[in-house]
C-alpha cells in the first residue's frame, strides 16, 4: 500500500537524520516499548497483575 510505502520512506529518512540525540532517544524510546510489549505478550506470568489460585 502507499501509505507503508510512504511511512517507511520517511522513518528512514527520519532514521539517517543528523538530529542524533533526537534520533537516538526516540530509538531507544521505541525499542523500550517493543521490549515491554514482546515481554508482556510473550510471556504466560503478567507481574502486574493478580495473581489466579491454583
Amino acid at each position: 500500500p502507499q501509505g507503508l510505502r510512504g511511512w517507511l520512506r520517511s522513518a528512514y529518512r527520519f532514521a539517517t537524520d543528523r538530529n542524533d540525540f533526537r534520533r537516538n532517544l526516540l530509538v531507544n524510546l521505541g525499542l523500550f516499548a517493543a521490549g515491554v510489549w514482546v515481554a508482556r505478550n510473550l510471556t504466560d506470568i503478567d507481574l502486574m497483575a493478580p495473581q489466579p489460585g491454583p
